[in-house]
């Protein structure tokens, strides 16, 4: 039998390799930052165009590399951060692998100049598909540009299924976010097709996450701070008063790397529990530390999962220490009902010792100095009671004895044998007659000739609202209500443009917007079916569903936009739905164009006719 194993060649292995580390632009982008702080850069810059599809480029004045090293650095597995297999216990640097480079070259145009401080001269390397084209001497400034031109030119099935511009812009944004919070010491900026999007100086914690997430951050913020053998944990949760309901900021840094892990999540939400509003969800910027030999980085190539030595008791350490921030910045309630918080000592009077108050006296101070003595035989002024007229009026008739037969006299009787809340008979009899029924406040019942419906009174009212709201914003003949008091909803600038775009549809569904300044939306009519409460939990779901999957097309924009809104605006499963609005929704659903499915495609009632109840009964 002859052999059919054989090695593949670099190139292929490369783009395979390629598919897990460089999954989409925000996976370049997350890639060059990490190795532009690994260099020692102060500051970074970053210019995307086209959503990252024609253009990612990061600029930074790191250390730089050598001409050898700029061209080893494109070979698979070549890395300075570790040489040996002991170095992967005790990482210090963002990248470790050597995989990045070589996957980024292997499906893309990239574009290299490098040069370290000490030499006069750098190193210019294209290379196409892992294959180099140039390399030669230039003239640059210290440090390194690397730009990642044309991503996946030669998988165009990959290309193909990249999401829209606004959705990679979001995943960009995302990653440039988690580095920047990771680092406030060092400066960023990012501009997307010549604009920018972020100028962020270096500064502390707080200025960084207020820099990203707009000025109204700062006064939700309460600080966290507790330092331990096993770990230290610094950083700020959000004040549970400015939770959202469907999207969250939240963030873990564990030795400035960013991680997800369900297991803290639930520490965090633990010691928020009694806080947070209904189904709403705890943020925080939480930057824990920890012993290099304690983790373990290595278990998936973006790096955003780790292992901990002692999960338990970093999960009781983190949920202490943050119920801990909520007490002593008095967000948590105390059991004491009849404490007055003024009297409170502050917290950062803790470690002060008391001491007795200096008070002066002046003895010679007498309050009576300057008031005059009275004269000689002055007299105090006298009061004399004058008459009043005409007060017998007020007691004529009291004696008079009523007139007529006191037997004509009717008194009301002491018991009361009525029913002073009686039951309204056509209410009974309109129950009687009526052909819908609600059962466990989530279905309707209703006849059909055949047999009977039931109807998901949440889908159906989906569906409902879907086609109601995508009508108005084609034809444009919304009707909305103004606000007496106009509402006002902070937003941080990413947030704002996304609205902005979204400005001319959300105004044909029944929204009308005043100013627009300052990370502040500003809204003076309401589409007449939306409550007022309602309004910041429609626009946070519909945010965070646009985010995810915003088109390009205007007409899937609109889809989304309708989809969205429809399905936080309609009655959820457990309401209790009065006769008449049984019978409207039952009425609306099938004057629908698409009335057995929902917006999302789920099945909104199904039939069941008098043989399957018959067979029921066998």
């Amino acid at each position: 039998m002859a052999d059919i194993i054989k090695l593949l060649p670099d190139h292929v292995a490369n783009q395979i390799a390629a598919g897990e580390v460089v999954q989409r632009p925000a996976s370049v982008v997350k890639e060059l930052l990490e190795n532009a702080i690994d260099a020692g850069a102060t500051s970074i810059k970053l210019i995307v165009k086209d959503a990252g599809k024609t253009l990612i480029q990061i600029i930074d004045d790191g250390k730089g590399m050598s001409e050898t090293d700029a061209r080893m650095s494109f070979e698979r597995h070549a890395t300075s951060k570790i040489t040996s297999a002991a170095d992967l216990f005790n990482l210090n640097t963002k990248g470790f692998r050597g995989e990045a480079l070589a996957s980024i070259a292997a499906v893309a145009h990239v574009d290299l100049k490098t040069r370290i401080h000490q030499n006069e001269v750098g190193t210019h390397i294209e290379i196409e598909g892992s294959s180099i084209i140039t390399q030669e001497p230039c003239a640059v400034p210290p440090g390194t540009s690397l730009a990642v031109k044309n991503l996946f030119f030669n998988i165009p099935a990959r290309r193909n299924f990249l999401k829209s511009n606004n959705v990679e812009l979001r995943h960009i944004i995302d990653e440039f976010q988690r580095v920047a919070l990771a680092h406030p010491q060092i400066v960023f900026a990012m501009f997307h097709n010549e604009g920018e999007v972020f100028q962020l100086p270096a500064g502390n914690l707080k200025q960084r996450i207020v820099g990203i997430f707009g000025g109204k951050t700062n006064e939700k913020l309460v600080p966290v701070s507790e330092e331990t053998d096993i770990v230290s944990i610094q950083g700020f949760v959000v004040k549970p008063e400015f939770s959202k309901k469907t999207r969250g900021e939240q963030f873990f840094f564990v030795n400035d790397r960013f991680i997800k892990n369900p297991y803290l999540n639930h520490a965090v939400s633990a010691a928020f529990e009694g806080l947070l509003p209904d189904r709403a969800r705890a943020s925080y910027f939480l930057y824990l530390t920890v012993d290099p030999s304690t983790i373990d980085i290595n278990i998936h190539p973006t790096k955003t999962e780790i292992k901990f030595d002692d999960e338990h008791s970093l999960y009781a350490i983190l949920r202490s220490t943050i119920k801990h921030s909520l007490g002593q910045f008095n967000i948590a309630p105390v059991l004491d009902f009849d404490r007055d918080a003024n009297l409170d000592t502050p917290y950062a009077y803790k470690d002060k010792h008391a001491h007795i108050p200096k008070v002066e006296v002046d003895r010679n101070f007498n309050p009576f100095a300057n008031v005059s003595p009275p004269k000689k035989g002055a007299s105090l002024p006298t009061y004399t009671k004058q008459p009043v007229d005409g007060w017998e009026q007020m007691y004529e008739g009291l004696k008079t004895p009523p007139s007529g037969d006191a037997s004509n006299v009717t008194y009301e009787s002491e018991e009361v044998t009525g029913d002073l809340f009686q039951k309204d008979a056509g209410y009974a009899f309109a129950k009687a007659e009526s052909s819908t029924y609600q059962l466990n406040n989530k279905y309707i019942i209703s006849t059909i000739k055949s047999g009977m419906v039931i109807i998901d009174q949440n889908r159906a009212h989906q569906r409902i609202l879907y086609e109601e709201l995508l009508r108005n914003i084609t034809v444009k003949e919304s009707v909305s209500q103004q606000l007496l008091f106009p509402l006002i909803l902070n937003y941080n600038s990413s947030e704002l443009g996304l609205l902005i775009q979204l400005k001319e549809g959300l105004e044909n569904t029944g929204f009308v917007f005043g100013k627009v300044a300052n990370e502040t939306l500003e809204i003076t009519g309401i589409p007449t079916s939306l409550p007022e409460s309602e309004v910041p939990i429609v626009i946070e779901q519909l945010l965070s569903d646009l985010e995810n999957e915003v088109p390009d097309t205007g007409f899937s924009q609109t889809d989304t936009l309708a989809k969205s809104m429809a399905k936080s605006m309609a009655v959820k499963a457990g309401e209790t739905l009065d006769a008449e609005s049984r019978e409207h929704l039952v009425n609306s659903l099938f004057a629908c164009k698409e009335p057995s499915v929902s917006p999302h495609n789920r099945t909104t009632f199904i039939t069941m006719n008098a043989e399957e109840l018959d067979r029921k009964f066998k």
